[in-house]
């Protein structure tokens, strides 16, 4: 798909957590090569969301990318006055885009890293021992922490960016 084409395609995107959907919005699908898929999204709800270690609001703009063939999510955060925050990275199960529906199995471990990529962290890991994928689908649960070990060895060593473009 051409970068032209694709940027004149608007997808929803479907997040969906312990088969129920947690979250659906409307994104601009900006590339789609196959095995990558590029939206980009205004924040999706109506206040403030304080992590501490970042704050998502209203205005904020998120370049999410999805791999069809990867375990996991990467979302650059930008401010409405366009300041890159960092990245979120959701581990998830390979992304599928069916028809207009981007849809994205959350496997709760998620990764921060900062704009200036000093401060990296593993977020949810008690989410994750909770969930019971370990004891349900083991090689999922293999499958998704070795995503967050590879993602927060990227991050360690400044490669990131590299891994987006």
């Amino acid at each position: 798909m051409s970068e032209h084409a694709a940027g004149q395609r608007t997808v929803d995107v479907v997040l969906v957590k312990a088969g129920r959907t947690k979250i659906r919005y409307p994104a601009q699908l900006l590339a789609d090569d196959g095995a990558r898929i590029t939206v980009r999204a205004d924040w999706a709800a109506p206040d403030v969301r304080d992590f501490g270690f970042v704050r998502f609001e209203p205005g904020d703009v998120f370049v999410e990318r999805y791999w069809r063939d990867r375990w996991y999510a990467v979302k650059e955060v930008r401010s409405a006055d366009g300041a890159l925050k960092g990245w979120y990275c959701d581990i998830t199960r390979p992304s599928v885009l069916d028809g207009k529906e981007l849809v994205v199995e959350d496997l709760d471990l998620d990764l921060w890293v900062s704009a200036d990529a000093a401060t990296v962290l593993r977020l949810d890991e008690d989410e994750f021992a909770a969930s019971g994928l370990s004891e349900r689908d083991p090689e999922a649960a293999r499958s998704a922490v070795a995503a967050l070990d590879e993602l927060e060895q990227v991050a360690n060593s400044g490669r990131l960016s590299a891994l987006l473009n």
